[in-house]
């Protein structure tokens, strides 16, 4: 594995720093948080570990924290952590006809925030794009927080606004990201710091190892409703811990 090291390190022109967040800021959909829909058709403990085998035949998480999938090894996800599962599943979970800006087919990433006020605009840009494609803007979907620490070595993006990964068109954007997103795992970065494209003021980190996500925690609950405009109302926080 390729490493970078001293004050000059740079992938393609991007520094590289050390950087420590105490407190960043996830949103997940609040339907990961809830009961699995048939847990209450089963009548007993017996019922349950079937059902669990069943999910363990079917979950992608469940697969490759046994065995590892392409792209991600079972022995670089994370065990008895708070909050473990969520934290594989945001690695274990791509979308192979939908890359991110800084993940592929194969391997997701840990994408967060400094700020929920980000998140909100990140995630309301691309759910807005999703009803745009299926020609409908009517729609309630409910986040919560997920706090976490990030620390250790970073490609920081702020300090190359003008890279082409940044670039607002997806099109041409993604497959840059996901070409210094590779490199930056060769090296054993542990993410890449950048701008926010959908909130001027906002700063996000994308991380690349599930190791590198510490300390997760839940926070409190916002909704987005879209009511035939591409814009959404949003309200929040609704209810939980906001510290």
């Amino acid at each position: 594995m390729r490493s970078v090291e001293g004050s000059d390190a740079a992938i393609d022109g991007v520094p590289v720093v050390t950087e420590a967040f105490p407190r960043t800021v996830r949103l997940v959909a609040t339907a990961r948080l809830r009961e699995p829909v048939l847990a209450p058709l089963v009548d007993g403990e017996e019922e349950l570990k079937l059902l669990a085998e069943i999910e363990g035949a079917t979950s992608t998480r469940l697969i490759a924290e046994d065995r590892g999938i392409s792209g991600l090894a079972a022995n670089e996800l994370v065990h008895d952590v708070p909050h473990a599962s969520f934290i594989n599943a945001s690695f274990a979970y791509a979308k192979p006809r939908q890359p991110n800006r800084f993940n592929g087919a194969n391997r997701g990433a840990w994408y967060a925030a400094l700020a929920v006020t980000t998140c909100l605009r990140e995630v309301a840009y691309h759910l807005a794009s999703a009803l745009a494609d299926a020609g409908d803007f009517d729609a309630t979907v409910e986040y919560a927080e997920m706090f976490a620490s990030l620390a250790g070595d970073f490609l920081d993006l702020r300090q190359a606004p003008g890279h082409a990964s940044l670039d607002p068109d997806i099109g041409r954007a993604y497959p840059v990201g996901n070409a210094l997103a590779e490199s930056a795992r060769a090296a054993a970065l542990n993410g890449i710091i950048y701008p926010s494209v959908r909130d001027p003021r906002g700063t996000c980190i994308a991380a690349l190892r599930p190791a590198a996500v510490q300390s997760v925690r839940q926070g409190a609950i916002y909704r987005m409703t879209w009511k035939g405009d591409p814009v959404p109302q949003v309200e929040g926080p609704l209810r939980g811990p906001s510290a």
